[in-house]
């Protein structure tokens, strides 16, 4: 039978990161009902959010870690590319840039093995 004691610290972790998120979504969901759609705190926070993702596929790009990081720069570069550019070919349809950012990375590691 495992020893209970070696799973405290996952348990800690797994509550301690669910409970401080979740605060601090249900917070945003009070304070932002308040809130109008023009107000200038909503677009500052709009900006800041979007600042954040962008800089975080920027170093997933640029930096990765991981499986990512065996890819060539030039394929990563160009999966994202073609990505975005299908995003906005499509009127913005996220899913759609996705499936073909993933679809260029992968046949690419295909064809390069």
């Amino acid at each position: 039978m495992p020893d209970v004691t070696s799973y405290w610290p996952f348990v800690f972790i797994l509550l301690a990161g669910w409970l401080v998120t979740d605060m601090w979504r249900w917070l945003g969901v009070l304070v932002g009902n308040r809130l109008s759609e023009g107000s200038s705190l909503l677009i500052l926070v709009r900006s800041v959010a979007t600042a954040l993702v962008a800089a975080v596929i920027a170093q997933l790009i640029m930096y990765p870690s991981g499986a990512l990081a065996e890819t060539p720069a030039a394929l990563r570069l160009s999966a994202f590319l073609a990505g975005f550019l299908a995003y906005l070919a499509t009127g913005k349809r996220m899913l759609v840039g996705i499936i073909t950012a993933e679809a260029i990375l992968v046949s690419g590691l295909l064809f390069l093995d």
